[in-house]
């Protein structure tokens, strides 16, 4: 496949062929889904979604789509990710199977509780330091 230089997620999307277009979509809208509130862009050249901080992010390959929860996004999910190829932040989807649409919803889910955990620890600290002026 050629490099991928989409500047949005519809184009990025509609360089594949129509089967990975179809599981690429499906993907999208799982994440949206999921979280509704993240905002959808492009980075690293692939489709990239940020809610309080990068949340996920997802690529087409020739042999399967690439999912990126990040490190923290895969560590809970090892047990229900081992049938895949994985890593510490990326688990592959082969195309010739089918998305695991529940599971991957939950990753990111998980990723949005996280990123507001975060995020509320981030404007305490910022309180305080504020009040203690």
């Amino acid at each position: 496949m050629k490099k991928n230089i989409a500047t949005d997620v519809d184009s990025y999307i509609a360089c594949y062929p129509p089967k990975v277009q179809v599981m690429l979509r499906k993907l999208r809208s799982c994440i949206r889904k999921a979280a509704p509130d993240a905002e959808e862009s492009i980075s690293y050249m692939m489709p990239a979604y940020k809610f309080h901080g990068p949340l996920v992010y997802f690529g087409g390959y020739e042999r399967h789509i690439g999912f990126y929860p990040t490190g923290s996004g895969i560590a809970p999910f090892q047990k229900e990710i081992s049938a895949y190829k994985h890593s510490k932040g990326a688990v592959q989807f082969p195309l010739d199977e089918r998305l695991p649409l529940d599971l991957i919803e939950r990753m990111v889910k998980y990723r949005v509780k996280e990123n507001l955990a975060k995020a509320d620890v981030k404007n305490k600290k910022a309180s305080v330091k504020k009040f203690s002026k």
